[in-house]
């Protein structure tokens, strides 16, 4: 039996184990490292036997336990739901109008109609329902089709112009311009007598003919005093609202060749209960009527 080499300089035993002139020492290690790192193994063991760990080619080994995370998930979720259950039958149950008048059933509303806009409206109206150039905001007291909670809601159910819902709101301007019912004078002249309406600077020496070209054209959707009429979806002309500017030339081009935006109807898709707490969310964000 050959004698162990010891290293000249630790005088620690070798394992007899050289590279390049590099001699491995043997230093075992701590006995406290070694009884952890046994430790570890009969707890993967155990680990494996009771909770589903080892993978499978379909699925995996389902454990002693047969608990998951995302089993958690779906008890979770479960229970959540059936909470909720109770306080959506008796959204679905009642009229739009009356859920305000329940505080308890409004915030919930209104917290569910809040996600839901998120998901399904921010996108045109902006995460702060502020609106965008042709997407109105949702925030003011301007409203083309009413800002009662019961006509946002018929709004949000049937849409605007969405050719595929029967019960949709539908108006639309005629292009005065482009189907020449108008001369290019008479445009020019009534853009400028929209314009005073709202007090912004315009043409006097037009106000006459566009008094006379607003009364003959206009005023039938608009209103004599161009207040608008939510039952046409015609806007308010006196206000410092704009959908589409506010500007000569933006209100020349949309008398010329008006744009017509298109709003999906929610109804169908998202069902009663979601439709009446999107009504609540927005009626609530401070311009509903």
């Amino acid at each position: 039996m050959s004698e162990k080499e010891i290293d000249s300089v630790t005088n620690v035993e070798t394992t007899g184990h050289e590279w390049d002139g590099i001699k491995e020492l043997n230093n075992p290690l701590p006995r406290w490292w070694v009884y952890v790192f046994y430790a570890t193994i009969v707890f993967s063991i155990g680990y494996a036997v009771y909770y589903p760990a080892i993978p499978l080619i379909e699925g995996a080994t389902q454990g002693i336990s047969g608990e998951t995370t995302r089993g958690q998930l779906h008890e979770e979720m479960a229970a959540v739901e059936a909470g909720r259950a109770d306080m959506l039958e008796q959204i679905r149950g009642m009229e739009v109008g009356e859920i305000p008048a329940n505080p308890e059933l409004a915030r919930f509303a209104s917290a569910g109609g809040a996600s839901a806009f998120k998901v399904y409206c921010s996108q045109c109206h902006g995460s702060g329902a502020q609106g965008a150039a042709g997407y109105p905001n949702l925030n003011d007291d301007d409203w083309l089709w009413g800002g009662s909670i019961e006509q946002i809601a018929a709004t949000i159910r049937h849409g605007v112009r969405y050719e595929a819902d029967g019960d949709t709101r539908w108006s639309e301007m005629p292009a005065f311009g482009r189907d020449q019912l108008l001369q290019r004078e008479e445009i020019l002249a009534v853009a400028h007598y929209v314009r005073s309406l709202s007090g912004l600077e315009h043409d006097r020496g037009a106000m006459d003919e566009g008094a006379r070209v607003y009364a003959e054209n206009c005023a039938a959707c608009h209103g004599e005093d161009g207040l608008g009429n939510t039952d046409l979806g015609a806007p308010n002309l006196a206000d410092a609202l704009w959908l589409y500017g506010d500007s000569q030339q933006e209100i020349v081009s949309q008398i010329n060749n008006p744009k017509h935006g298109v709003m999906p109807a929610w109804g169908e898709r998202l069902g009663d209960a979601v439709v009446k707490q999107l009504a609540v969310y927005v009626h609530g964000l401070g311009g509903g009527e």
